[in-house]
């Protein structure tokens, strides 16, 4: 690859970083948020629900964005609405006097960047990638799992030197990193897409047996690996009784260190394994984790179970998408942008569905529930093989 790509390199990276900040900074804030307003697992979950819905409405606006203005600009342009909606919520909740409003518009808004950097970085790298294409892509998206990390333990300590009543603080200071990587985007060399090039339309796509179960493995992915990384700083300091910084970091921080390892370790040896037979071993997995998670009570073990988690999910996501854009490229800009969709789908409905049965059941039968998605992912990861099989039967 040309060293001129080095700055764009960069820039994607700590782009990845910038949607680990705004996906998980506010979770570590909701035992806050309970304290200083008063609400419950159901509002909070509805955040969630709220952060990913707007990525999801980005994710299908992306393709006509970037066919209008181009991927530069759109860059630029998540970068500036990431850091303007964290101003907005370090902001809005204390000049309105609906705050649960407040933090919703803001979090929309902040959501739209993360929405743009999620279609567009991947395909951004993608053209500069010329071998391993999958490694690279999983090297890539390693980056959101050490951003999360950083983000966790940065929050956390500025949760200590705050307290909860001066939260506002911490989303301002976040804003720092979208705003410095906007100008870094402004010098950094992109290849657009090619103005000529016509890219299968959706229908022509879903019609594909193999495409809708490559979606359900996306909203599968999204699920799995965003129901644990939203609630398990909550759950390893209520249910299981450790303090706020232990929680933390051992919760979601130990999940993120341990999805990045297996991105990394996937970037690696993705060329020497079959990815759609590791996929269900580490979906098998996942599911174990789960399971524990929600039986055990001794707190060392289950804080164990949740860290293993994330490494049973990192390769999914990045996997799916590079294996995607190998077996439906005259489809990929589309397919990106769908294959987010669903992924976001995912992340809204997991944690949601652990939210409302932890309302009426706590939060270890909402972890019980949550099984159903990597058990999901084994499914549909096999149909996908067996079609594969069946249509080489044929030939």
């Amino acid at each position: 690859m040309s060293s001129k790509f080095r700055l764009t390199k960069t820039a994607c990276y700590i782009g990845y970083v910038v949607q680990a900040i705004i996906n998980n900074f506010l979770p570590i804030l909701f035992i806050a948020l309970q304290s200083v307003y008063g609400l419950g697992y159901e509002k909070l979950a509805r955040l969630i629900v709220v952060n990913f819905v707007t990525q999801m409405i980005t994710d299908l606006l992306t393709p006509k964005i970037v066919g209008v203005i181009g991927y530069k600009r759109a860059a630029v342009i998540c970068q500036g609405a990431a850091a303007v909606g964290l101003v907005m919520l370090g902001v809005l909740p204390k000049l309105m006097s609906d705050t649960y409003l407040a933090i919703m518009l803001s979090i929309v808004v902040y959501a739209f960047g993360s929405g743009l950097i999620e279609v567009i970085i991947s395909p951004i790298i993608e053209t500069l990638s010329t071998e391993n294409k999958s490694g690279n892509m999983a090297f890539l998206h390693s980056f959101y799992c050490w951003g999360q990390a950083f983000t966790i333990i940065v929050t956390t300590l500025l949760v200590l030197l705050f307290g909860y009543k001066d939260w506002q603080f911490i989303p301002l200071i976040w804003a720092v990193v979208p705003f410095v990587n906007m100008f870094v985007f402004l010098k950094s060399p992109i290849i657009e897409p090619q103005k000529n090039h016509k890219s299968f339309p959706f229908l022509k796509l879903f019609k594909m047996r193999k495409f809708r179960l490559y979606m359900i493995m996306m909203l599968c992915a999204g699920a799995a690996e965003i129901a644990m990384a939203e609630w398990a700083s909550m759950f390893v300091q209520q249910a299981l009784g450790v303090s706020k910084v232990i929680g933390d970091l051992a919760g979601p921080c130990a999940f993120a260190i341990f999805m990045a390892t297996g991105r990394v370790w996937y970037s690696l040896v993705s060329e020497k394994i079959d990815f759609k037979k590791t996929l269900i071993v580490l979906s098998a997995l996942c599911a174990v984790c789960y399971l524990v998670v929600a039986i055990c009570d001794v707190a060392f073990v289950s804080m164990i179970f949740c860290a293993l988690c994330g490494f049973t999910v990192s390769i999914s996501w990045p996997g799916i998408l590079s294996l995607g854009a190998r077996d439906f490229s005259e489809g990929s800009s589309v397919m990106f942008s769908v294959f987010a969709m669903c992924g976001d789908t995912g992340c809204c409905l997991g944690p949601w569905v652990i939210g409302i049965v932890a309302d009426s059941f706590g939060l270890k039968m909402g972890f019980a529930v949550a099984t159903v998605f990597p058990l999901l992912m084994i499914v549909t990861t096999a149909m996908s093989m067996k079609k594969i099989k069946v249509a080489n039967s044929k030939e």
